[in-house]
């Protein structure tokens, strides 16, 4: 999508504009790849591991290029969009995510098994999940995890998550209440919400 060099004044812009302007300048997205793939790419790795996170990141971004015409200029934020895209992308990779999560259970962020493969090491110490935390998440059903983790790990409002996932405003606010019950009693009563905003520092 054209080199990344240092961006012109006139890029100083929201992103609803940075993409208009992309519609007939393609080069200008390119802009808004540098300004939030970080948060993407830690976002998808949260979830998926950083391996998997390279690839989902990039395709996030092709989709958004091509689905450029059909953004919603009235909204300044992009991040949202970004995200739903993300999310949806990985609906193929769910198996993959909750496979992670039983591994993590088993084997916990402490775990000296010399068996475990140099990969999971560092999906273990980048998450830092306790066992019993991903053993929750795992048996969530995907749209709460969804709701869940852009919350928690994207760091939404209510009313971006609504945005990202394309559902109204009070489904976010009852799959978010059903998911933290679930992790709550799978928890032994502690607040689900701050267990997995504290395991990802």
């Amino acid at each position: 999508m054209g080199t990344r060099e240092a961006a012109p004044d006139r890029d100083h812009c929201d992103d609803a504009e940075l993409i208009r302007r992309s519609r007939s300048e393609p080069e200008r997205f390119a802009r808004l790849v540098d300004r939030h793939a970080p948060r993407i790419h830690r976002y998808i790795a949260q979830r998926l591991g950083p391996d998997t996170a390279d690839d989902l990141m990039a395709e996030t971004f092709l989709v958004a290029f091509r689905r450029r015409n059909a953004y919603d200029v009235t909204r300044s934020q992009a991040l949202p969009w970004l995200y739903g895209i993300a999310t949806n992308l990985m609906a193929r990779h769910r198996a993959a995510e909750v496979k992670k999560y039983r591994l993590l259970e088993r084997i916990g962020p402490g775990s000296s098994d010399e068996e475990m493969t140099e990969a999971i090491v560092d999906r273990v110490d980048a998450q830092g999940l306790s066992g019993p935390l991903a053993g929750a998440l795992a048996a969530l059903p995907a749209r709460q995890r969804n709701v869940l983790l852009l919350v928690a790990w994207a760091d939404l409002s209510y009313e971006e998550v609504a945005e990202a996932l394309d559902i109204p405003i009070g489904t976010v606010r009852s799959r978010l209440s059903r998911a933290r019950t679930r992790l709550r009693d799978a928890l032994g009563g502690s607040d689900p919400s701050m267990a997995v905003e504290e395991d990802e520092r």
